[in-house]
């Protein structure tokens, strides 16, 4: 059973950084390109990073590039999004995603908030 869990979200103050994680289990990781979306209230989830089963390509969502990071450790089936210079239109849940056999799968979403 392909499962997805969010951890690492917080408060925040602009400027500030968070690392967020994915932990996966239930399909053979290494092997699946691997996303990470947002959705802030009352708006629709929008995506954020993507990267490569091997890791060497990685895509962004223009509202984030430059700031954002997204790796993965094949060895522990764990994705990241490093979030650095983080503003107040930050402020989402966020979710990683992964496509298996043409199912998406999502996980619950860890909450990030930037204020003062």
């Amino acid at each position: 059973q392909v499962q997805l869990v969010e951890s690492g979200g917080g408060l925040v103050q602009p400027g500030g950084s968070l690392r967020l994680s994915c932990a996966a289990s239930g399909f053979t990781f290494s092997s699946y390109f691997m996303n990470w979306y947002r959705q802030a209230p009352g708006k629709e989830r929008n995506f954020v990073a993507a990267i490569a089963a091997n890791g060497g390509t990685t895509n962004y969502a223009d509202s984030v590039k430059g700031r954002f990071t997204i790796s993965r450790d094949n060895a522990k089936n764990t994705v990241y999004l490093q979030m650095n210079s983080l503003i107040p239109e930050d402020t989402a849940v966020y979710y990683c995603k992964v496509i298996v056999r043409g199912s998406a799968y999502w996980g619950q979403g860890t909450q990030v908030t930037v204020s003062s």
